[in-house]
């Protein structure tokens, strides 16, 4: 490997399909450098930008972007380069979706080993559904991880956010390769935190407001104040935790000086919804809607991000909030996910819970890559460093 020896005191990342940044987020917050992310999406390319302004976002489409001119793009070499992470698009390989073996979206997985590849970082990292572990997809996957020449891989992980501290019981599966003689073997005990405090989704919406009038619909009007409902050292780490280099200056300033949040935006439910969902109870799911009621003890199911624009703008199914009879909030939909309040999504609630579907915990993302992380110094210490 051609990195330079003195550079694992501060490890770099690059972030394929970076989406809105829950991933990059929990890199950063695990102590790595996010040197660029990639993503082609504009309206989320937008919003990632707002939340790290310090990181070269690349709006590009992965699938014509070559190792090389990705690094030119980032302005980096490839021995400032320690690893690749992201997670390409899953909706191909969703159990709940139709699942076409030529659907165009399924080669992005390929490209991404492409890329890694191309660059060879010290490790790679990615994320998807468990339904690409199926057996329509084995020739997928082992046509992918052929092209990393010397690279050791890890068994695919099946990780679940609840796990790991976030209030969501999201599963997700994780490839992880390295090179190095000197790793020790990773399992998935070695990921999971052994003291973490689980947190249910009574904890996670502790402190924002209850009642949502339907009304807010404008970005504007979605700023609220928090309660004054305290919460405990977990939910402050997660929730209240400022990261240096990351955040919109006015979203900062609005939570630490006002206690607003964005995002709590309403919904316009029929009186015969309302009369519904009120009935509903909890962990009960609504005949009609097929919507789950949250349960105040509980995890969040895992939740979806729905069609994209060009399958047709229609709203995901959204989780009924546990104790009030509407579904739930983005910024609700954040504190499951276990995104920080000062975290910003876009401006609209179809693209807002999209965005959130479509994201990796970040809490989970920062237990991951804080292990990575070791073993990757542990590598670097044991090539002379």
């Amino acid at each position: 490997m051609e990195l330079d020896p003195t550079s694992f005191d501060s490890l770099a990342v690059i972030d394929l399909f970076s989406g809105v940044g829950g991933l990059s987020l929990g890199a950063i917050k695990a102590g790595f450098r996010l040197l660029a992310a990639v993503d082609n999406d504009a309206r989320t390319a937008k919003v990632f930008c707002k939340n790290f302004p310090e990181c070269k976002h690349i709006q590009q489409d992965i699938a014509q972007l070559a190792g090389d001119r990705l690094l030119e793009l980032a302005g980096v070499g490839k021995r400032t380069v320690h690893g690749l992470i992201g997670g390409p698009p899953c909706q191909g390989f969703s159990r709940i979706g139709h699942r076409a073996i030529d659907d165009a979206r399924n080669t992005l997985f390929d490209h991404f080993f492409r890329i890694v590849a191309e660059i060879r970082p010290w490790f790679y990292l990615a994320e998807n559904v468990l339904g690409i572990l199926d057996a329509p997809f084995e020739t997928l996957r082992k046509n992918a991880l052929a092209r990393l020449e010397g690279y050791r891989h890890i068994e695919p992980m099946i990780l679940k956010s609840s796990d790991f501290g976030a209030a969501t019981s999201r599963e997700r599966v994780f490839f992880i390769g390295y090179i190095g003689e000197h790793f020790n073997e990773m399992a998935v005990a070695d990921f999971r935190p052994p003291d973490i405090e689980p947190m249910s989704v009574q904890e996670a919406l502790l402190d924002l407001p209850l009642k949502i009038d339907p009304s807010w619909q404008k970005e504007s009007e979605g700023w609220r104040r928090l309660n004054r409902s305290r919460k405990g050292k977990h939910q402050n780490s997660i929730f209240c935790d400022f990261t240096s280099g990351t955040g919109d200056p006015e979203a900062l300033r609005r939570l630490r000086e006002e206690r607003q949040v964005s995002g709590c935006l309403g919904t316009k439910h029929t009186k015969a919804v309302l009369k519904r969902f009120a009935k509903l109870k909890e962990g009960s799911v609504d005949s009609i809607s097929r919507a789950v009621r949250l349960e105040r003890k509980g995890f969040c199911p895992t939740l979806r991000a729905g069609t994209g624009p060009d399958r047709g703008s229609f709203q995901a199914l959204r989780p009924i909030h546990p104790t009030q009879p509407r579904v739930i909030t983005p910024r609700e939909a954040a504190r499951l996910q276990g995104f920080p309040d000062w975290f910003q999504f876009d401006a609209t609630k179809w693209h807002s819970f999209r965005q959130i579907g479509n994201s990796v915990s970040p809490v989970l993302a920062e237990s991951i890559m804080r292990i990575v992380a070791a073993h990757v110094r542990r590598e670097g210490n044991c090539n002379g460093k």
